[in-house]
């Protein structure tokens, strides 16, 4: 099966500093790794199937009820239980961003409609992705969105959010990113409780550097559906080593703001430049990632790759082009490395 995400370093023969998936350029924290170990010495168990301890740690992380939290494998795990427990007929998410919206509907036996977004307003979401939720059972949104790193203005979601909310529409807004961009905050957890439709994914992979662990969750004031996404999967989804990673890192609040000041925010500004300085157009973002296309260079990958650095081609992203990329924003030393390959590349 092809490999349709960043962080595929396991087909390559060489090391290589990996550009392509996009979590804390920090790591795990220490105490996250740490948690992680101890409980290595509890696999001989069976892990809560409740997440007792992990959904007690995210409530007072989040501010939200424990009742709204249904804990995953990763929020893509949640995403394709989400769909199989609604079965949505017709979706519409934009285009491009998160392929796994579509696929999860696609596999509940859904269609799902692409909104294109324009390169030339900066892949702004606008009016025309409200005009197509017109008889619409479920909306994706991605803030901020992947793989363009903008964020949806707050006037445009709160549009969005009224809309859904008026035609009966579950409006699934993706905040995995949300913690690592220039808008963090507690998102539309506060709105929650005014909009039983809404339903927000998030995860620790991205904010807390464990992406191995597969950990993610979502909420939503809803408790039928909640009880629908927790029955359209396997009840041990969540290994007791990942509930332990879980309940370290919601003790660790301020990790990812401290990736975010010492690296991502200096570090972009620094890549962007440097980027367009070497003739690619560079789209500005918001979040730990920034998309860019080198005109005509189809083969940008594979000749980083030679280099030892792996960036994440957006080939297969509906509404791009195979000259589109991405990189995530990586300590200095890194982006070195990448830069000095780029220069020599290009």
């Amino acid at each position: 099966m092809e490999y349709t995400h960043g962080g595929d370093i396991y087909s390559l023969n060489t090391p290589v500093l990996d550009f392509s998936a996009n979590q804390n350029p920090l790591g795990m924290p220490p105490a996250v790794a740490e948690a992680a170990r101890a409980a290595v010495a509890e696999a001989d168990r069976y892990p809560d199937s409740r997440c007792t301890a992990l959904r007690r740690a995210i409530s007072a992380l989040d501010g939200v009820p424990e009742e709204y939290i249904t804990c995953g494998n990763g929020a893509a795990d949640l995403l394709f239980r989400l769909c199989g427990a609604l079965k949505p007929e017709w979706a519409v998410a934009a285009a491009p961003t998160f392929s796994e919206y579509e696929q999860a509907v696609t596999a509940a036996g859904g269609r799902v409609f692409r909104s294109p977004l324009d390169p030339e307003a900066e892949f702004r979401l606008d009016a025309f992705y409200v005009a197509a939720l017109a008889g619409a059972d479920v909306a994706f949104l991605c803030n901020p969105n992947n793989p363009t790193g903008r964020l949806v203005e707050p006037g445009v979601l709160d549009v969005i959010l009224r809309y859904c909310r008026n035609a009966r529409i579950t409006l699934v807004v993706d905040e995995c990113f949300l913690k690592l961009s220039d808008q963090p905050g507690p998102g539309l957890a506060p709105k929650l409780a005014d909009y039983p439709n809404l339903v927000l994914l998030r995860a620790f992979t991205k904010s807390y550097g464990i992406p191995g662990l597969r950990l993610g969750y979502c909420l939503t004031s809803n408790a039928d559906l909640t009880e629908a996404i927790a029955r359209a999967g396997q009840p041990w989804s969540v290994s007791n080593v990942a509930q332990a990673a879980g309940v370290a890192a919601c003790g660790c609040p301020d990790w990812p703001e401290k990736a975010m000041a010492e690296v991502v925010r200096p570090q972009r500004a620094r890549l962007t430049a440097e980027l367009r300085s070497l003739g690619l157009t560079v789209w500005e973002s918001q979040a730990n990632y920034i998309l860019f296309r080198a005109p005509g260079r189809t083969d940008l990958k594979e000749r980083l790759v030679e280099r030892g650095v792996l960036i994440r081609s957006c080939a297969n992203y509906h509404g791009l082009r195979a000259d589109y990329y991405r990189i995530a924003v990586r300590p200095e030393a890194e982006n070195d490395v990448l830069l000095r390959a780029l220069g020599e590349v290009l």
